[in-house]
C-alpha cells in the first residue's frame, strides 16, 4: 500500500541492464494529471474533502506543501488523504514550491471563486515548451475578475464572479480546469465552449458534482451553475492512462505478456490502436487489459488533444520506434520544445533527424546502453523504454522527473521482469 508520510525515495539514478520479454501483472495507479486538479478543488469547500488511492508522487507532495501553505489542514492516513480548509490564504509564501510545479496554477480557479482574489507566482514544470497562462486569465475576466501580473505575480481579484459564456481558442486542459473550477461559485450559469475533453476533465467534474455542483458535461459546451456552496465528499480519482501507455508500449515491444489491472481502455485507445496497428494484441477484460506484443515496428505518430494521441506519449513511443527496423516519424503539434530526449537517444545510438516539430527515426533494430538524463517527466519514461531493450547497461540521471509523476516505476518494473535498479 502506499504510504504519503514517507518521505522520497533514496537515489537520483536508475540502472537499467536491457534484457528479454516481460511477463507478468500489475495495477496502474492514481492519474496524476486527474489528483492535482482535485486537490487543488478541495479548497472550495470549508468542509473534509477525502481522497483515496492518492498516488506517492513527488507532485502530489509539493501539492500537499501548497494546500497548507494557503491554510488548509492536510490529514493522511496510507494512500487516502483529508482535506479541511476552514479559513483560506489567497497568497502562498511557498514560492520556491510554485516555481517547479505547473499544477499550483490551478489553485488560483478555487481560490478565485471562493474568497475573491489570488496572488501566486508565475508556475514552473517540465520545460516542453511555451505554456503560457492567457487562456487561465481570459477565463477569469469573462467571469468578471481583473488581473495584472507584476514582477513574476499574478494577481487575480474579483467577487462575485458572474457566469458567463466563454469560448476557448485552444483546449487547454489546464484552463479548462480552472475555469469550471471558478465558475462553480460564481452567480448565474457559465458556459464553457472549445473546452478539453480528456478524461481527466471528466473526472474533475465528476468529483465537482459529488461536491454537490452543477455542471452538465455536453462535450461541446460544459455548462455550470453557480451554487451557494459545495459540501464535502469521499473521491477516488481514475487511474492514469500515461502510466497504463507506456506500460502497453514497454509489453509491446519487449514481445511478452502482461496483465495490467485498473485500467479504462477508452481513455487508451489512440495509444492501443497505433500498437494493433503495428501486430500487437490488446484484450480488454473487466477493468483490466491483456497485451501481447510483437516486437518494435515502424510507425507515424501525430499528437493531438484528446482523443486524439497524447503529447504525454510521444517521446516513449519514439523510443520504441528506435527499436524497429525502418522508418518512423513523430510529429508533435502540441509542445514546440518536446524533443530534447532526443539527444539523450542518441548518446544511445539512435538515428534521429528533426525538422521543425517532426522528428524522423531510422531504425536499425538496436540501441545500446548509455549514461543519459532525465529531461523531463515523459523523457524520462522513454529513457526507460530504450533502456529496457538496449543492449548493456544505461544509467538515467535526473530521475526525480520520473518521480514527479510515475509512482513506484522501477517497482512495476521489476515486477514484469525488468533487470532495474535505484542508485543512491
Amino acid at each position: 500500500m502506499t504510504n504519503l508520510t514517507q518521505s522520497a525515495k533514496p537515489g537520483k539514478r536508475l540502472k537499467i541492464t536491457g534484457g528479454g520479454p516481460l511477463y507478468g501483472e500489475c495495477e496502474i495507479s492514481t492519474s496524476k494529471n486527474a489528483v492535482l486538479p482535485i486537490l487543488a478543488a478541495s479548497l472550495l469547500t470549508t468542509a473534509p474533502v477525502t481522497i483515496h488511492k492518492v498516488p506517492d508522487i513527488s507532485d502530489v507532495k509539493n501539492m500537499f506543501t501548497l494546500l497548507r501553505a494557503f491554510g488548509a489542514r492536510v490529514s493522511v492516513s496510507g494512500d487516502a488523504v483529508t482535506i479541511t480548509t476552514k479559513s483560506i490564504r489567497t497568497t502562498s509564501p511557498a514560492a520556491n514550491v510554485i516555481e517547479r510545479l505547473r499544477a499550483s496554477i490551478l489553485f488560483m480557479g478555487p481560490l478565485l471563486a471562493r474568497e475573491g482574489s489570488v496572488t501566486l507566482p508565475l508556475p514552473g514544470g517540465c520545460r516542453i515548451g511555451s505554456r503560457p497562462i492567457d487562456l487561465h486569465i481570459q477565463g477569469f475576466r469573462a467571469l468578471g475578475a481583473k488581473s495584472v501580473t507584476v514582477n513574476g505575480q499574478v494577481h487575480a481579484w474579483g467577487h462575485p464572479l458572474k457566469g458567463s459564456h466563454f469560448y476557448l481558442r485552444f483546449p487547454s486542459v489546464g484552463a479548462t480546469e480552472n475555469i469550471i473550477m471558478s465558475a462553480t461559485l460564481a452567480q448565474g450559469t457559465t458556459f464553457l465552449e472549445g473546452a478539453a475533453i480528456e478524461p481527466e476533465i471528466d473526472d474533475l467534474i465528476n468529483f465537482l458534482i459529488s461536491m454537490g455542483a452543477k455542471i452538465d458535461n455536453r462535450k461541446s459546451c460544459i455548462v455550470i451553475e453557480g451554487v451557494d456552496e459545495l459540501s464535502g465528499t469521499d473521491y477516488t480519482p481514475i487511474s492514469d492512462r500515461i502510466e497504463a501507455g507506456t506500460l502497453i508500449l514497454a509489453a509491446a515491444v519487449s514481445g511478452g505478456e502482461v496483465r495490467l489491472h485498473r485500467t479504462d481502455a477508452t481513455h487508451l485507445k489512440p495509444v492501443c490502436d497505433k500498437l494493433m496497428e503495428a501486430g500487437t494484441e490488446i484484450f480488454p477484460f473487466g477493468g483490466s487489459l491483456k497485451v501481447r506484443g510483437c516486437g518494435a515496428c515502424p510507425m507515424e505518430i501525430v499528437s493531438s488533444p484528446f482523443p486524439g494521441f497524447p503529447t504525454d506519449m510521444q517521446a516513449p513511443f519514439m523510443a520504441a520506434c528506435c527499436f524497429a527496423k525502418g522508418k518512423s516519424t513523430v510529429n508533435e503539434t502540441i509542445f514546440e520544445n518536446r524533443f530534447l530526449h532526443v539527444e539523450e537517444l542518441k548518446k544511445m545510438g539512435a538515428d534521429i533527424t528533426i525538422e521543425g516539430n517532426t522528428a524522423y527515426i531510422n531504425g536499425f533494430g538496436c540501441l545500446h546502453g548509455a549514461e543519459v538524463t532525465a529531461t523531463d517527466l515523459r523523457a524520462g519514461a522513454a529513457l526507460c523504454i530504450a533502456g529496457l531493450f538496449a543492449q548493456g547497461e544505461t544509467v538515467i540521471d535526473n530521475i526525480y522527473h520520473i518521480d514527479r509523476g510515475y509512482e513506484n516505476f522501477e517497482d512495476k518494473l521489476l515486477k514484469l521482469g525488468a533487470n532495474i535498479t535505484r542508485l543512491s
